[in-house]
């Protein structure tokens, strides 16, 4: 994450600016102290894409680990 004061934002705006379009985090200073984050704006994505994908669970087993299970045992 880089740092900057806000006199360095405001003089150098567009550099800062594109690190943040690349994917980057800026911390403002002032006086030393972090007032704030510029930080990307994630894509728009459906939200199924966003959310992490979590496993089916049916009585306390994983759903995957039950098609395996009736797999191996041959039903």
């Amino acid at each position: 994450m880089r740092q900057a004061t806000f006199t360095e934002i405001r003089n150098q705006a567009k550099q800062f600016f594109d690190a943040v379009e690349a994917g980057e985090t800026v911390r403002v200073l002032r006086n030393g102290k972090p007032i704030a984050d510029i930080v990307p704006i994630i894509a728009n994505l459906p939200s199924w894409k966003r959310r992490k994908a979590q496993p089916l669970v049916l009585d306390g087993v994983e759903a995957s680990r039950l098609i395996l299970e009736e797999r191996e045992a041959g039903l």
